[in-house]
């Protein structure tokens, strides 16, 4: 399947996880990618097996305002044209309210909602004018409150509503913006949650289907929601999350109801 072929893709984050799972998604389905992120041997351990001619590595950070510029300025260059920009990179800390510092929560702001700004404005232009589509990454932690997560949370919150936003402005001008907002996902991020058995379990007790995501599977949604299939979709913030927004919040009562009584 090659529905992307001469598509122009920028992913950020690509350096793992998520991004690198969609940088990959895109590369098979026949897209140039430009593949952005703070670390390049990263960024190059992603490309192993595709064509580099198909490819730009350009290493940055995204909480840089003239980096971005930079970014996609260097991709039109490249490859003359701008058709989908996923705006994936993140950054996530866990803790208490009261050990967040102002580092850490401009850090994280920076990052998880500053850099989606930057590359929207860079980008939207270029889609104008290929009538192409944004694909921001929020998370469940963007629709709803955590424990010891206040300031991804508040960041999260931002990109979802801020995707909202511009689906409402650039929708009538043919440039469709959308969000997807994943749960649990085994990736280096929650490597440090993934050491704690307990932890991990209380997770995977708030997800119907048992398990973590991959980040292929989060990459399929994202090259969904970039494609024609998804035409008529704009605004839209997708939970892939295995269920989690179906419940209420309440406990699995279920796991002690025994015999036709609670124990």
């Amino acid at each position: 399947m090659n529905r992307f072929e001469g598509k122009v893709v920028i992913v950020t984050g690509a350096g793992s996880g998520i991004g690198a799972g969609t940088a990959r998604r895109f590369l098979q389905e026949g897209a140039f990618v430009v593949l952005n992120g703070r670390r390049e041997h990263k960024l190059r351990e992603t490309l192993v097996g595709f064509d580099a001619a198909k490819a730009l590595v350009h290493p940055g950070d995204v909480s840089d305002e003239a980096y971005v510029k930079r970014l996609v300025e260097d991709t039109v260059t490249r490859f003359g044209k701008l058709d989908v920009l996923v705006n994936n990179a993140g950054f996530a800390i866990f803790g208490p309210f009261e050990q967040i510092t102002t580092e850490v929560w401009r850090k994280t702001m920076a990052t998880d909602l500053d850099g989606v700004f930057f590359g929207a404005r860079e980008a939207l232009p270029h889609l104008l004018k290929t009538k192409g589509s944004i694909i921001n990454l929020t998370s469940t932690s963007g629709l709803g409150g955590d424990w010891g997560m206040s300031a991804y949370n508040a960041a999260k919150g931002g990109v979802t509503n801020f995707t909202r936003a511009l689906a409402l402005e650039y929708g009538s001008r043919g440039v469709r913006i959308n969000a997807v907002a994943p749960s649990f996902t085994s990736t280096e991020a929650t490597a440090g949650l993934e050491m704690g058995k307990a932890a991990t379990a209380d997770f995977l007790d708030r997800v119907p289907i048992g398990r973590a995501a991959t980040p292929d599977e989060i990459a399929g949604v994202i090259a969904f929601l970039a494609s024609d299939d998804a035409i008529f979709v704009n605004g839209a913030i997708l939970s892939v999350d295995g269920g989690v927004h179906a419940s209420n919040g309440q406990p699995n009562f279920l796991k002690h109801f025994v015999q036709g009584k609670f124990e």
